[in-house]
């Protein structure tokens, strides 16, 4: 904007003279970013209108207020990276691929003291690059960017990266950040960087005021739990062998931790996933004769890799019988949990574990991934992605694996199971289920009866849907959860083949998820109205209406309402109820015939008019 413009708006609002160097610098050409609408380009300024005109991305000819965009648009300098990819674009689309630690060092250089935050860089080359290149880019990218000695890295995202003035080796900013620091787990970190770059002969540094650090933090540091202190141990230990230091000399020992732990399972569930091939080791090691079982314990909680680790454990050391035999096992008590069914299905055609899995890939097995898959989405708060949910869509073969042996009646029954399930979305649930139909066209009715009970709405006052919404609430939020906390505690006493408090909760669930699917389905039926579309010449849902009974002579008076506002003592009754359908369309003078239960009777209209136009208190 020019300084005519600009003093014109200041002269309209005098507050905005403090900005007048910012405004000065909204001038056609110049390139912006818009918290909402991201990168753009100023096009010109329309002084008729007094608006900035601005091309972004997906907005082009864009009109804002000049005053608006001083707090929610920023100018960006001629050297910053996406207003060099626009100008530059093909240096800085060769530093992404080739360069992305000077890549990092040029968008610095754009910033205030060559320096900004963890977040804002990230985003800035997240533009750059491509949000969905972004992720791989920059997981490969920080390598390069770590061995920068321009360049010093934060060690959390809220603080700055920095473009050095004086060039650091990663080595020296380790050493120094080591020196710095008197947290435990700090100095634990550093020291395995350091390691690693010893093992790749990429440290020339004297490790041994580390290892001094190091040991004296694993013996004497209050700081560390028993997974941190045994991790701490050996990245101690790895750093003396480096030193030509004897580790045996150095306590406490690894043996001595994993000996003296009371709780292997928790520590197995903190320690790093480089480190779970060696903990395994050391718990042979430590207890050769209970081994099998501790590890079969820890498999039974296991999470990630660390599943993988057990049962490669189990394996090698000649129990895969004994494995085959637990796992069906836990399958039949409804024991197994999400990732050891994740490795299951993920090596299923695996030759070297096929005699251990060949008699697993069963229907029954596709009966557990839906329970595991139901129960974590009910125990999860979020809307978190469940990684077994995840395969069961994404591999394409794998329904058809699990069914193979089924017959028509158990693939119905799996059918229903997944319409019922928590963890999918309506649209993977009928993805999924047109897997079971290419198999077993039959299933299909499910499909068509669901579509039928769609088309039929239903009429429903806000009061009564109101209700059947608190309702439907109380059973996600309160009663669903608490059944599976009960189950869970249940499952934990032991066989379920004799566990009444086990089968009483599974009861429950099932009484549960059926009345939770039907709230769902009526929910999604309803149509709220405030019956004031009826007419005081043909009775329809909303009128008030009156009879007069053959049998007996005497004249009722009836108000038809929604489908849930049946109140039988105040003659309130439901459109759907027998009555209320005979009633519908009928007019003064008709006759209809109603039968309820044994009783038969015929009735003649004599009255209508609109509940719409009632007193309030006859409401």
């Amino acid at each position: 904007m020019n300084t005519e413009a600009v003093n014109a708006l200041v002269g309209k609002n005098p507050s905005l003279k403090a900005a007048k160097a910012k405004l000065e610098a909204m001038e056609p050409g110049a390139y912006v970013i818009h918290r909402s609408w991201g990168f753009g380009q100023i096009q010109r300024y329309d002084e008729g209108n007094q608006k900035l005109i601005i091309d972004f991305d997906n907005k082009k000819g864009h009109p804002m207020d000049p005053a608006f965009c001083l707090t929610t648009m920023d100018v960006l300098p001629a050297n910053h990276l996406l207003v060099r990819k626009e100008t530059e674009s093909k240096h800085i689309a060769e530093l992404i691929e080739k360069d992305p630690a000077q890549l990092v060092v040029e968008s610095l250089q754009a910033y205030p003291n060559n320096a900004t935050t963890a977040i804002d860089l990230e985003l800035t080359l997240a533009q750059a690059v491509g949000e969905e290149k972004f992720k791989r880019w920059w997981s490969s990218a920080k390598k390069a960017i770590a061995k920068d000695p321009r360049i010093a890295i934060p060690a959390k995202k809220t603080e700055c990266y920095v473009l050095r003035e004086i060039p650091v080796s990663a080595e020296d900013e380790i050493l120094e950040s080591f020196s710095g620091t008197r947290s435990a787990r700090r100095r634990i970190q550093l020291a395995e960087q350091l390691v690693n770059a010893a093992e790749k002969g990429e440290s020339k540094t004297d490790l041994s005021a580390i290892l001094t650090g190091v040991a004296e933090s694993v013996k004497d540091s209050n700081q560390l739990d028993a997974a941190e202190r045994l991790y701490g141990a050996a990245v101690r230990d790895d750093l003396a062998r480096l030193a030509n230091v004897d580790p045996t000399t150095l306590e406490p020992s690894q043996a001595s931790l994993i000996a003296n732990a009371r709780d292997l399972p928790a520590i197995a569930e903190k320690i790093p996933v480089q480190f779970q091939s060696r903990f395994l080791e050391l718990v042979q090691a430590t207890h050769p004769i209970e081994a099998r079982d501790i590890v079969f314990s820890l498999l039974k909680t296991s999470q990630g890799k660390f599943t993988t680790e057990c049962i490669n454990f189990l394996v090698e050391q000649g129990h895969t019988e004994e494995l085959a035999a637990v796992l069906k096992r836990w399958q039949t008590e409804q024991n197994l949990r999400a990732p050891v069914l994740l490795w299951i299905v993920k090596n299923r055609h695996s030759k070297k574990f096929a005699k251990l899995l060949n008699d697993m890939i069963t229907p029954r097995l596709l009966n557990a991934i839906f329970f595991a898959i139901d129960y974590e989405a009910l125990q999860s708060a979020s809307a978190r992605r469940i990684p077994l949910g995840d395969i069961l869509s994404e591999d394409t073969e794998l329904i058809g694996d699990l069914l193979s042996t089924a017959d028509p009646e158990t693939a119905r029954d799996l059918a229903n199971t997944l319409m019922l399930n928590q963890g999918f979305e309506e649209l993977t649930k009928k993805s999924l289920l047109a897997r079971f139909i290419k198999i077993f066209p039959s299933i299909q009715s499910l499909v068509a009866s669901d579509a039928e009970g769609k088309e039929e709405q239903l009429l429903v006052s806000r009061e009564s849907y109101e209700r059947k919404r608190e309702e439907y609430e109380s059973i996600v939020s309160r009663k669903i959860p608490e059944n599976s906390r009960a189950i869970a505690v249940a499952r934990e006493h032991g066989d379920l083949k004799e566990n009444s408090e086990y089968k009483m909760a599974k009861q429950d669930q099932q009484v549960l998820m059926a009345q939770k699917a039907l709230l769902e389905r009526d929910l999604g039926r309803a149509r709220i109205t405030d019956f004031k579309d009826a007419t005081a010449d043909q009775i329809s849902a909303g009128s008030v209406v009156d009879v007069k009974s053959a049998t007996t002579g005497h004249v009722t008076r009836y108000t038809i309402l929604g489908a849930w506002d049946s109140d039988p003592d105040n003659h309130i009754i439901a459109y759907k109820t027998p009555l209320g359908l005979a009633l519908l369309s009928k007019r003064i003078g008709d006759q209809v015939k109603v039968k309820i239960g044994s009783s038969e009777d015929s009735y003649t209209v004599t009255g209508i008019s609109r509940y719409a136009d009632q007193p309030a208190k006859a409401k």
